[in-house]
């Protein structure tokens, strides 16, 4: 069932998306060649806690950290460990924040250093179809509209869309109704109506859309080992159209002229 929420709940999910965006932004500062992703969760769980906020990942069905880690040909749901990034990596960093009883989602994968021209593209690509996304949601609109503008948008480059995964509404819950895919037709799926709230979060690989989960039984991959990307927004419904409620800014403002 979707939830749709009431303008004061959009006012706490409001609350929970600006402070797990602030945490992604104190994450961003230390993304350099060297530090371990196990730092960078450290980091943003110190943060989230001291700003009265709760690591919704961590226990999350026995998830054991703040921050999903997705290095490189990893698509999402990876630990921290101990592994120092290194230049010419990519890194996804995906967090949930409750704050107050609403939780706030976002992802942004970083480049660390120089990267390779061919996956600075994906990354380029992959942020802009999470607008055309955001764009395609509209009230009366479908579900399927949003995963059709993403799907055509990265098609039209040469990616390929991972099909397992998806976004997701988000409210109390972390994962609610409906769920959000990247591919599909339009005019299908779920109507879209006020006060609506989802997570919309393309993944995007380089080679093959194809996917293999690790043993651990989280950690998500490319088959073919080639480079994955990975962004999201949490948005609610207002008015009609999509409201971003996460943002990035604390990103750019961190990042400064790397911003991508």
């Amino acid at each position: 069932m979707i939830y749709l929420k009431t303008p004061q709940e959009i006012e706490k999910m409001q609350a929970a998306c600006t402070l797990v965006s602030q945490a992604m932004g104190e994450v961003a500062k230390l993304v350099a060649p060297g530090v371990t992703t196990h730092k960078l969760d450290t980091v943003a769980r110190e943060f989230i806690l001291d700003n009265g906020g709760k690591p919704a990942c961590l226990g999350y069905g026995g998830f054991p950290a703040t921050l999903c880690i997705e290095v490189n040909e990893t698509v999402v749901h990876g630990f921290p460990s101990n592994y120092a990034l290194r230049e010419g990596d990519i890194i996804g960093i995906d967090t949930v924040v409750e704050l107050d009883g609403y939780n706030g989602d976002m992802c942004y994968t970083f480049p660390v250093g120089q990267v390779d021209e061919k996956v600075m593209k994906l990354l380029v690509t992959t942020k802009e179809s999470l607008y055309k996304g955001i764009a395609a949601c509209k009230v009366d609109k479908r579900i399927g509209d949003i995963a059709n503008a993403i799907q055509t948008y990265c098609e039209a480059r040469g990616y390929t869309v991972v099909r397992e995964m998806c976004g997701h509404g988000i409210g109390r819950k972390m994962h609610e109704d409906p769920e959000v895919p990247n591919y599909g037709r339009r005019g299908t799926g779920a109507v879209i109506r006020n006060g609506m709230c989802i997570a919309i979060e393309p993944m995007i690989n380089l080679g093959s859309r194809n996917i293999v989960i690790e043993r651990d039984g989280w950690t998500c991959r490319t088959k073919d080992r080639k480079p994955s990307a990975h962004y999201e927004h949490t948005v609610a419904v207002v008015d009609g159209e999509a409201k971003i409620l996460t943002t990035f800014d604390y990103i750019q403002q961190a990042m400064g002229d790397r911003f991508i």
